[in-house]
């Protein structure tokens, strides 16, 4: 690191001091030679890194992921792609080398942090001045500050440490450790590999297993499927490696579980992932919980990882229409399961479409906003009365689970008759939970903001069916920070936010905004 002299010198004579408190210090000596050049230099330089972080910032993440290779042929890379700050290529790690060879160009930007790298240091160096131009752009998105930067500021004396600077230069894990990895299908296991890709990229059950909430080598349980969850993460959060992961130990301790409940998906065929999520939260419940197993229509509580990331609560109020007594039911839920095929045929009939469009709100709208007739004893009147019920959410979960029920199962004569439902269900990046709670008919509107605040969630990842329900295939989208993931079995892609709201969902996650 190389304190900034009050005259710039030339690039031959620069010489190198050791910095001294309150001057400010070039990321390496390199980029000072680079910048110090001349006015036209520095000033080209810097228009460039902003060009460069515009393209990475502002547009599709995929455009900063695709290089072109020697053929000629546009190639998109998981891993990181460098991006030359003095000429406008985008380049892979090895195209790097030999460009940097051939063009005596040595400084290039992390097509995914922006972070500026030097050829010649061969690592990731801090510049006050470009770094600055960074954390700008990512926390609000511009370069503008109250006036215009000049020259000789380079040289002025710097101020205090920006606390967002120190923020956003803080290591993070490597392209390689992020979780990106394929999980291989072992014969019509693609349910399973979509619903472990939601767990492997949701924060809560990552931090989890990556601090030793599950002491596998305590466990005496022989094929402990949390066990196997947790050599699952350390696999793909420490390992370097990007090849596609066979999950053995997860099917091993699934094929052997003596669950009568869920024994059918014990099976060569596609099942549902839907049927898969509930067992694998239960199994690690019973693992890392009390031992008593979740039951959906009770106030059973438990502080296992399960409970915390995914349980919430709903209360079902029935209201007597003769005495107007209300009884209140509470029960927990670990995921909302939302019609879709009456809401469908209703829109239908008055829209006249054979599969009319549907919002995840109308969906939600009809379970958890309107009421429904109902008969029910009253203990005031001691008699059968006509009432009204009405179910709304007591306690939200961290990570709201939704089935949209796309799979219609009918008895016939003989056996019964299975059916998809393919009207589509728009869903948002953002959701507000807050009508659907019993808080939602409070009428100050400033306590309802702050409520809304709270009960504001994220997308986290999404389960597609793709096909028929016999032949069918799921896939899902993950996101990871602010880029989202195609993984299809052991393939893994960049995904536009335009293909993961327009996919035909099956399941979606939600996490609570205030740990997004």
């Amino acid at each position: 690191m190389a304190t900034r002299p009050t005259t710039p010198a030339s690039p031959k004579n620069a010489k190198i001091k050791s910095p001294s408190p309150g001057c400010p210090v070039f990321g390496c000596e390199h980029v000072q030679i680079l910048l110090c050049q001349s006015q036209e230099v520095m000033n080209s330089s810097i228009a460039h890194y902003k060009m460069i972080l515009r393209g990475i910032f502002d547009t599709t993440p995929i455009l900063s992921q695709t290089s072109t290779n020697q053929e000629g042929r546009p190639v998109t890379s998981l891993t990181s792609n460098y991006l030359c700050l003095q000429c406008p290529v985008t380049l892979s790690e090895e195209d790097r080398l030999k460009h940097g060879t051939e063009k005596l160009h040595r400084f290039y930007v992390d097509s995914r942090t922006g972070a500026l790298y030097c050829q010649i240091c061969d690592d990731l160096v801090w510049d006050p001045t470009l770094e600055e131009l960074r954390v700008r752009k990512i926390g609000t998105g511009t370069f503008s500050t109250n006036r215009k930067r000049k020259h000789d500021e380079l040289f002025a004396e710097s101020s205090k440490e920006d606390p967002r600077i120190i923020s956003a230069n803080t290591t993070v894990a490597s392209c390689r450790a992020s979780g990106l990895r394929g999980i291989y299908n072992a014969g019509a296991t693609c349910y399973q590999n979509v619903v472990l890709q939601s767990f492997l990229h949701n924060p809560l059950l990552r931090n989890f297993y990556l601090s030793d909430g599950h002491q596998s080598s305590e466990c005496s349980i022989s094929h402990c499927l949390s066990c196997a969850m947790d050599d699952m993460f350390q696999d793909f959060y420490a390992l370097e490696s990007t090849n596609g992961y066979t999950a053995a130990n997860i099917l091993s301790g699934f094929w052997i579980s003596e669950k009568k409940a869920f024994e059918n998906l014990v099976t060569t065929k596609e099942q549902d992932a839907h049927e898969f999520f509930q067992f694998l939260a239960e199994e690690l419940h019973e693992r890392n919980g009390d031992g008593k197993r979740p039951q959906s229509g009770s106030e059973h509580t438990c502080n296992c990882i399960i409970h915390q990331t995914f349980y919430g609560k709903m209360q079902t109020t029935t209201t007597c229409q003769n005495c107007h007594n209300s009884t209140h039911a509470v029960q927990s839920f670990l995921d909302l399961s939302l019609g879709v095929d009456t809401l469908a045929q209703r829109r239908a009939k008055k829209t006249g479409q054979k599969l009319p469009a549907l919002t995840l709100g109308d969906c939600l709208d009809e379970e958890y906003v309107k009421s429904d007739k109902c008969e029910y004893r009253c203990h005031k009147c001691a008699s059968i009365q006509q009432a009204r019920r009405h179910t709304s959410i007591k306690r939200l979960p961290n990570v709201l689970s939704i089935q949209l029920k796309r799979f219609e199962f009918k008895q016939g004569k003989h056996d019964r008759a299975a059916s998809k439902i393919d009207n589509p269900v728009s869903f948002p990046l953002q959701l507000n939970m807050l009508p659907y709670t019993n808080r939602a008919r409070n009428r100050d509107s400033r306590e309802n903001l702050e409520l809304e605040r709270s009960c504001t969630y994220d997308l986290l990842s999404v389960v597609v069916h793709v096909g028929e329900i016999e032949t069918g295939h799921y896939v899902s989208y993950c996101r990871v920070g602010d880029q989202w993931f195609k993984f299809n079995d052991h393939k893994v892609e960049l995904a536009r936010v335009s293909d993961v709201l327009g996919a035909q969902a099956y399941l979606l996650f939600y996490i609570i905004r205030s740990l997004a």
